[in-house]
């Protein structure tokens, strides 16, 4: 990963809304949650939280699959593994440590 990805997906967690409805995604696991769901547990309103969600899909944290009328949002855990060990790719590359 290059830092320019690391950083866009970085921006878009760091917006206190979306950093919630991920960190709920993650919470509900591999199958994701209905965004009536996401919206009902965090009291977001519908068009504010569409918006969050197309941010985080666009830098690929979470994807959106349509069931009949019902849209899931499902949480990416290997992108989400990807930038974590992206952050850790250096530890300690300059000095002795424990990590």
């Amino acid at each position: 990963m290059k830092n320019k990805t690391a950083a866009k997906k970085l921006a878009e967690l760091g917006h206190i809304t979306r950093l919630s409805i991920f960190r709920y995604l993650v919470k509900m696991g591999d199958e994701g949650a209905p965004v009536g769901q996401i919206q009902e547990e965090l009291n977001i309103p519908g068009s504010t939280l569409s918006h969050h969600i197309s941010r985080l899909v666009s830098v690929g944290l979470i994807r959106q699959v349509r069931e009949s009328r019902t849209l899931h949002c499902i949480p990416q855990f290997e992108v989400l593994n990807e930038l974590v060990e992206f952050l850790k790719s250096e530890c300690c590359t300059g000095k002795k440590c424990n990590h």
